[in-house]
């Protein structure tokens, strides 16, 4: 958790006292039917938050999947925790991407699903507190290494004449205007999702995006056991990575065959209303 948001937070405990509620997600799962066998799945930022959770979710729906992350020590904890493949990868580093999905093909055959996950925020308070280098590091993640790993995937896929698709994990952020890095290129990766969508749709390539609210991550400083509460969301709450994934899951199934070039919003509705 961040020294930011825990001395946030110890900070209105002394001003406010204790919070209003204590707020406890109650998730529903599907049931797992192998909606995704014979799939073969590569997630980049595989190995923690949503990115492990969506890994945790395919497989047990059948698919095969390869997570990625620079964080090698933490790559190999989930991967053995998860019973699946992983390699190192550097997404800001564009070099290095041919390279890895060579190597991702070999280890698991011709891949036919990336889910562009990797990213970061650095939760500058507001535009003023925005540097060079904590701007170009954002954009270099989010939004750049982003774009180049779809660019090589789908040339893969026209290799093979393969079908196959892409999920891009965006952010409710990138609905509404933002004076920082992290929701600039959000709102870039809708519209990229949008744009590449409608080229791609004719070569039977879907490409949708995935727009979580405020998720319980490392990088949100939100403990998946811990207090969920938010005042700042429609339904009160913090989501949880389990419950995205289940969205995940299905926009990659081939029960979503008819839906490319969309943005899903996992916020009960918030970006609706921009005053919330």
């Amino acid at each position: 958790m961040r020294i930011r948001t825990i001395l946030g937070r110890a900070l209105r405990y002394i001003f406010y006292g204790v919070p209003i509620q204590v707020t406890k997600a109650q998730i529903f799962y599907t049931q797992p039917s192998k909606q995704l066998e014979g799939k073969k799945i590569i997630i980049t930022g595989g190995g923690r938050g949503l990115g492990f959770s969506m890994a945790k979710k395919f497989i047990a729906e059948g698919a095969e999947v390869l997570i990625a992350g620079r964080d090698e020590e933490t790559l190999i904890k989930s991967a053995n925790t998860l019973k699946c493949k992983y390699l190192t990868l550097d997404i800001s580093n564009t070099n290095e991407i041919n390279t890895f999905l060579q190597k991702a093909n070999e280890l698991l055959g011709e891949t036919d699903c990336l889910i562009n996950n990797a990213g970061i925020s650095l939760h500058e308070q507001d535009f003023t507190k925005v540097t060079s280098e904590t701007f170009d590091q954002q954009i270099a993640i989010n939004l750049k290494g982003c774009f180049f790993m779809a660019q090589k995937f789908i040339a893969l896929l026209r290799a093979k004449n393969k079908k196959g698709n892409i999920l891009f994990i965006s952010s409710e952020t990138g609905a509404t205007v933002d004076d920082r890095p992290y929701g600039w290129t959000k709102a870039a990766i809708n519209s990229m999702t949008q744009g590449l969508a409608s080229k791609m749709i004719r070569e039977e390539i879907r490409i949708n995006g995935l727009a979580p609210g405020i998720t319980a991550s490392e990088m949100t400083g939100y403990d998946t056991e811990g207090n969920l509460f938010s005042g700042a969301s429609p339904n009160g709450r913090i989501y949880l990575p389990e419950e995205v994934a289940e969205i995940a899951c299905f926009l990659i199934s081939d029960i979503s065959s008819c839906i490319s070039g969309q943005i899903i919003y996992c916020n009960n509705g918030k970006t609706l209303n921009t005053r919330w």
